[in-house]
């Protein structure tokens, strides 16, 4: 099945979300129920964590602001998005309602399917389940419920708010109604949305983490520095961030745990992490949340770092 490409336009059938429930209150669960709220749905946010599920408020809450100050955004704008959107630390009461339902967890497949089981039992039979994971199989995450035509990737790119592309995942038995249900979620958010194939590491994370991993192969040879590759990438094929910064943006350890899984679902060491990506990750420069990856963030800008030798 060739992908295809869908930006607005009409749903392929008359169907309507109202309610939608976030599952996961990082950095990406924030992003997606702070693009909910602003299509105008009821939207909950819910965290196992308490500090979790504030830090996420917290930063809508900032992201708002800045817009209000950068003459982006209105306060007016921030007051409407500010009532559909609710924090709470119950899942049933999160999901009881749902008419689409987005996990963005960590990468973790036992945590996504006990998550799934969970929502299989708590959500509305009609709901569309989502899930934002970057490369693990759709079928199996789908295989934890009884409902595996409802299950579909809603694979979203950091930051939300601001990120065009939403990749729309179909493993073998998501049917028709749901692809149509996730593709206008995409519209309605300001998304352009691609369909695709659910193999591992699907389109844009095998692509990605690929040339990443080979970014750094590039470092660790001492081909050029860290801004000297990225900027390659930035000014000579128009990508609008190199590929060094942008394994900082996404986190190493995220990047890293991908390629362990192409590498294993595909049999091919060629996917395997480069041991400088190995060890950065063990040290924990994972990148801009831990404010020094490959480059360092401290100050908020990215800024060159020296590496020792890198392991052969």
């Amino acid at each position: 099945m060739a992908s295809k490409h869908h930006e607005g336009g009409e749903p392929r059938r008359n169907m309507a979300i109202e309610r939608v429930a976030v599952i996961g209150a990082g950095t990406m669960g924030a992003g997606i129920a702070q693009v909910c709220a602003q299509a105008g749905w009821a939207t909950r946010l819910y965290d196992a964590f308490p500090e979790g599920l504030e830090r996420g408020m917290q930063r809508i809450d900032a992201f708002w602001d800045k817009g209000i100050a950068r003459g982006k955004t209105t306060p007016e704008q921030k007051t409407e998005w500010s009532s559909n959107l609710e924090a709470v630390n119950d899942l049933e009461q999160a999901v009881s309602d749902a008419d689409l339902v987005i996990e963005a967890v960590p990468e973790i497949p036992d945590l996504k399917h006990s998550i799934f089981a969970q929502l299989d039992k708590l959500a509305p039979s009609h709901a569309v389940l989502g899930t934002n994971t970057s490369s693990l199989s759709i079928a199996d995450i789908a295989a934890a419920t009884s409902r595996p035509e409802r299950v579909v990737g809603m694979h979203f790119f950091n930051p939300v708010p601001i990120m065009k592309l939403l990749e729309l995942v179909r493993h073998d038995t998501t049917d028709e109604a749901t692809i149509a249900l996730a593709e206008e979620a995409g519209r309605r958010m300001g998304k352009t949305t691609i369909l695709v194939k659910d193999i591992p590491g699907f389109a844009t994370s095998r692509l990605g983490v690929v040339l990443g991993n080979e970014a750094i192969r590039m470092l660790a040879d001492g081909v050029a520095s860290a801004k000297d590759i990225d900027t390659a990438m930035v000014l000579g094929y128009k990508h609008p961030m190199g590929p060094l910064a942008l394994t900082d943006l996404v986190g190493l350890d995220v990047r890293r745990d991908i390629l362990r899984n192409l590498q294993s679902s595909f049999q091919d060491d060629a996917y395997a992490p480069h041991p400088l990506l190995e060890r950065l990750v063990e040290e924990g420069r994972l990148g801009k949340k831990t404010g020094k990856g490959i480059y360092d963030w401290s100050s908020g800008e990215a800024e060159e770092t020296s590496f020792e030798e890198s392991t052969p």
